[in-house]
């Protein structure tokens, strides 16, 4: 049994509400011992942060909106996020970003909370937690305007290309693998990508309660993904990579810890 740190995790969703204790309790069952909670909206950061404070030292969170979320962060917003961007618990900024795929939020919302939620991490010199889907071209352009300044990241819930894999380990950033990786139908861009990917620059995370791994034969919760899910995740990695899981657990554990900041267990 590996000690793996789940990079992303919703678990202040309201799926988890009857049973979180429970969900933490079978997480820590299979060595997940430590998560980063997403914080994906005002409300949701607030969550994340209560979260990580009641599990010190286990827990951590992120702070920011989602693109989704992009409207909500107005002025006000903005204050309580950059508040609690400089908490202790707090170890990135975001998830922040741009999703042209569903367009919840106006394209112009989605890109001034994204510079917006970039100027939070670069003044509390903290890393970007980073979302993108079917906007590359965009978060590429506004991502080179502030690297310069920022203190590294991940691209979060990675599914893309070998080609564009590259760009972002070209600007220095984590790449962040979910469950996508076990999908025979929509993984194969990730499945390619990873073939190439430095062991120093990859990172885990369940995304739960999204992404079920597709290929896992007994599933926690049929409609839910769980952190417990993460050893699975780590051994469908470790396969395409064409490492030894081991060397992948070893290696996730110490970029976790070195992007984000995180004491060594």
């Amino acid at each position: 049994m590996f000690d793996l740190i789940d990079i992303g995790a919703n678990l202040t969703h309201d799926s988890f509400d009857k049973d979180r204790d429970h969900v933490i309790a079978r997480a820590a069952a299979v060595g997940v011992n430590r998560m980063i909670i997403t914080g994906a909206s005002i409300t949701g950061s607030q969550d994340a942060v209560t979260l990580a404070e009641r599990y010190k030292g286990k827990f951590y969170a992120t702070s920011g909106v989602h693109p989704h979320h992009a409207t909500e962060l107005d002025a006000a917003g903005l204050n309580v996020i950059t508040e609690l961007a400089n908490k202790d618990c707090i170890v990135a900024v975001g998830e922040c970003g741009l999703d042209y795929f569903r367009n919840f939020s106006p394209r112009q919302a989605q890109l001034q909370a994204f510079r917006d939620q970039l100027s939070v991490a670069v003044g509390v010199k903290k890393p970007v937690f980073l979302h993108q889907r079917d906007a590359h071209d965009d978060f590429i352009a506004i991502l080179k305007e502030y690297l310069p300044d920022l203190h590294g990241g991940v691209a979060h819930c990675f599914t893309g290309t070998p080609e564009q894999m590259d760009e972002y380990l070209g600007m220095g950033f984590y790449i962040g693998v979910t469950g996508w990786i076990c999908d025979e139908r929509r993984g194969h861009d990730l499945q390619d990508a990873v073939k190439g990917l430095p062991l120093d620059r990859v990172l885990i995370e369940t995304d739960a309660p999204y992404l079920m791994p597709r290929d896992l034969k007994e599933k926690p919760d049929p409609r839910r993904n769980e952190p417990s899910t993460l050893p699975h995740i780590l051994e469908s990695l470790a396969r395409h990579m064409n490492q030894p899981a081991a060397a992948v657990a070893q290696a996730v554990t110490e970029n976790t810890e070195r992007l984000f900041g995180l004491a060594a267990n």
